[in-house]
Order: structure tokens, then C-alpha cells, then sequence
């Protein structure tokens, strides 16, 4: 190899590296529903990946209608990852986000916007809590993007499947923003 392609060469794998460790694209809010649009203000940190993410579900009564029973929301379990590489997980309840660095932000849903009947809806979330110095420290809103399933299941959920626990799978962007 030539040694003047030497340095264009080890640019572009240094940009490439520092590319995936924000991952894709700045996100378009003026492109996304209104419910779910970063505020004002806010710049988009880092982009993490959910490819096979899993959410909980329970068959429970409704408290509201006895007798009447509903698969409800129990919980998420996901890798964080970018470039194919896990750089942390998600969970909860709370909803958690923890990455590999040691920092970590929990918070609480300030917005839904549907992304169609099979799609767990987009979201955005506010950080109520942050620790640990690293890459979420200083993040103050979280959007879910590019939602795929992850809906409560199909199956009856009736008094004979009372306390059943369905795992479904999903997929999603969690975009981080910063004031």
C-alpha cells in the first residue's frame, strides 16, 4: 500500500469508529409527532439500538371491571446496542437505562404517539434521575423511535390464564438528548 493512502485510510476508520459510538444519524424531530419531538433546545447525544429487546406481560383482572381480565405491562428487558455491540441494557420498571460506563438515567414517560396497531407506540421520556459519569449523565429527554412489536399478546388473558406471563419481542431506537 502506497504511504500516501496510509493516512486517508486510518481517517476514514477513525471517523468510522467514532461514528458508531453515537450511532446513525442525527433524528428529524420536525418529522415525528408532535407528542414526541425533543423540546426545544435539546441536542441529540447518542443513539442506542433495541434489536431484540423483550417485553413482560401478565394476564391480571381489570380493577376497574371485575371480571374482566387484560394483558398488562409488566416490564422490558433489551440490550443497548450500537454497531451490533451491547454498550449497556434497558429495564425496569422503572424504566432504566444503564450503560456499560457506569452511568445511568431512569425515567418517566411524558408522551405516546401511535406507530400502528402491531408497534409498541413512540415515546418520549423525561430523566427524573441520573448517576454515574459516563455518556447518559448529562441526558435530559429520551425518545423511542422506530418501534416494531412489542404489543401485549394475542392470547386470551381470561380468569382461567389469571397471573400467566407472556414474553413478546420488539425492536426500537432510544435516541438521548441533552439541554
Amino acid at each position: 500500500m502506497s504511504k500516501f493512502l496510509v493516512l486517508p485510510v486510518a481517517a476514514a476508520a477513525l471517523l468510522s469508529a467514532c461514528a458508531a459510538l453515537t450511532g446513525p444519524a442525527p433524528v428529524d424531530n420536525a418529522a415525528l409527532p408532535e407528542a414526541v419531538r425533543a423540546p426545544a433546545g435539546s441536542k441529540q447525544l447518542a443513539v442506542h439500538i433495541v434489536d431484540d429487546g423483550k417485553i413482560t406481560y401478565e394476564c391480571r383482572e381489570k380493577a376497574d371491571a371485575k371480571g374482566s381480565y387484560a394483558w398488562v405491562f409488566v416490564g422490558p428487558d433489551a440490550a443497548l446496542k450500537v454497531g451490533g455491540k451491547s454498550v449497556g441494557k434497558y429495564y425496569g420498571p422503572p424504566a432504566t437505562w444503564l450503560s456499560d460506563d457506569g452511568s445511568k438515567v431512569t425515567g418517566k414517560q411524558l408522551a405516546v404517539a401511535s406507530n400502528g396497531a402491531a408497534n409498541i407506540p413512540l415515546q418520549l421520556v423525561e430523566a427524573t434521575s441520573v448517576g454515574g459519569d459516563g455518556l447518559l449523565k448529562p441526558v435530559s429527554h429520551i425518545q423511542r423511535l422506530n418501534t416494531v412489536g412489542g404489543i401485549a399478546p394475542a392470547k386470551t388473558c381470561d380468569a382461567a390464564s389469571k397471573g400467566a406471563k407472556e414474553v413478546v419481542g420488539y425492536k426500537a431506537d432510544y435516541v438521548y438528548y441533552t439541554r
